[in-house]
């Protein structure tokens, strides 16, 4: 193999590293601050979707109710649910109210993870790759 070729594939296999190091960072990230945002700050997150959601002349609210759910081992307990609505300037509901919301601010949050991987290992596998030259040439002078 000729060392052009060598060189090429080693930097696919440094940006591939890179990359999915800073998914298994950024991915589980983007998901806890969306889950969070969405119940916690769930009226910001119905403005930033209702343009997605809502029919024309309507705005998304955040309706909250106590339901029951079940834990893992079959026990009930209280839980709260959350679900976004569209509501238009005379204050009749012209969306029914859904969870979808959450799910569609999370795939979003979670593109935007993705890309921002994509994006970060491009600059970062250079250096890394350097680094990692350097890190084999000392073992080799060494030995």
């Amino acid at each position: 193999m000729r060392p052009a070729a060598g060189g090429a594939l080693s930097g696919c296999v440094v940006w591939g590293f890179v990359f999915l190091l800073l998914l298994g960072c950024l991915v589980p990230a983007a998901m806890m601050i969306g889950g969070v945002s969405s119940t916690l700050g769930g009226e910001a997150v119905a403005r930033r979707m209702s343009p997605l959601l809502c029919p024309e002349g309507s705005s998304g609210e955040i309706i909250t109710y106590q339901t029951i759910t079940t834990d893992e081992f079959g026990n009930p307990g209280p839980s709260t649910a959350y679900e976004m609505q569209c509501v238009d300037d005379s204050g009749s509901v012209t969306r029914e109210p859904s969870p979808d919301y959450a799910f569609i601010w999370l795939g979003i949050l979670g593109a935007l993870a993705l890309l921002t991987a994509g994006l970060l290992s491009l600059l970062l596998a250079a250096p890394v790759g350097v680094l990692i030259g350097r890190v084999l040439r000392r073992r080799e002078a060494k030995s």
